[in-house]
C-alpha cells in the first residue's frame, strides 16, 4: 500500500478493527485511533506513513495512558525492509508495542504485551573473555570499515612474530608468546599466515610476513 497520508491508512485500520468486535473512533485528544470492545481494555493505534522513532515515540507515550497500544505503517514495496523487519519487531516487542502493517490488508505481525528479554550468557561471556583477553585499546570507537583488531588476532600477530626468524613447534611458540592455544591457531590458520612444513612444525608464509609489516 503507497500510502501518502496518515490519513490513508485510518480506513482499512478502522475495518480491520471492526471486523474483530471493535467500536472504532479517530482522533480522541492525542490518539490517532481508539478502539473499544465491551468491558475490554481500549485499544490505541498510532498512524504512521514510515516506521520512524517519531512514531515509536508516540507509542511509548500512549502507553503511559493505556497497555495496548500499536503503531501502524504501510506494507513495504519491492524492496522490503530487509534486515531493518528483524530490529523493528525486536525494538516493539522489548517496548511492548504492537505493530500492524497496511496492505492490501491489515496484518497484526506482533501484539502488545509485556517482554522478559532471555540473557544472552553465553554471548556475554565471550564479550567479557575478548575484553580481558585484549591487550590495550587498539581499536577506534564508532568506527566503520575497517579491520578490527581482536585478542585473537593479536594472538596470531604474536605466533607470526615468534614464527619471523624460522620454522618452529607450536609448544615452543606457546611457550615463547604465552599463546596457550598456538597449536590449535596454527591447525586452523584462520588468516593463512602459517603452514605446516613438517609433521609438528609451522612457519610462517609470505601473507603471514605481509601481515607482520602492515602491523608494525
Amino acid at each position: 500500500m503507497a500510502a501518502r497520508r496518515e490519513a490513508d491508512l485510518y480506513a482499512p485500520v478502522k475495518a480491520f478493527l471492526e471486523g474483530q468486535g471493535y467500536e472504532v473512533k479517530a482522533e480522541i485528544g492525542a490518539c490517532d485511533v481508539m478502539a473499544l470492545r465491551g468491558d475490554e481494555p481500549p485499544i490505541v493505534v498510532e498512524l504512521k506513513t514510515g516506521f520512524t522513532l517519531a512514531l515509536v515515540m508516540q507509542g511509548v507515550q500512549r502507553q503511559t495512558m493505556f497497555e495496548n497500544v500499536y503503531l501502524a505503517v504501510p506494507a513495504p514495496g519491492q524492496k522490503g525492509w530487509a534486515s531493518r523487519y528483524r530490529d523493528m519487531i525486536a525494538l516493539c516487542r522489548r517496548l511492548g508495542l504492537g505493530l500492524l502493517v497496511v496492505g492490501a490488508t491489515v496484518e497484526a505481525h506482533l501484539d502488545p504485551g509485556p517482554y522478559q528479554p532471555r540473557p544472552q550468557t553465553a554471548r556475554a561471556t565471550r564479550l567479557l573473555r575478548e575484553f580481558q583477553r585484549r591487550v590495550g585499546d587498539p581499536n577506534t570507537g564508532g568506527t566503520a570499515g575497517i579491520q578490527r583488531m581482536t585478542a585473537y588476532r593479536q594472538e596470531a600477530l604474536r605466533l607470526a612474530q615468534a614464527l619471523q626468524p624460522g620454522p618452529a613447534a607450536p609448544r615452543i611458540l606457546a611457550a615463547a608468546t604465552g599463546v596457550t592455544k598456538a597449536a590449535v591457531m596454527l591447525r586452523a590458520d584462520h588468516y593463512g599466515w602459517f603452514e605446516r612444513v613438517e609433521k609438528g612444525i609451522y612457519a610462517l608464509t609470505p601473507k603471514g610476513h605481509a601481515a607482520l609489516t602492515e602491523s608494525a
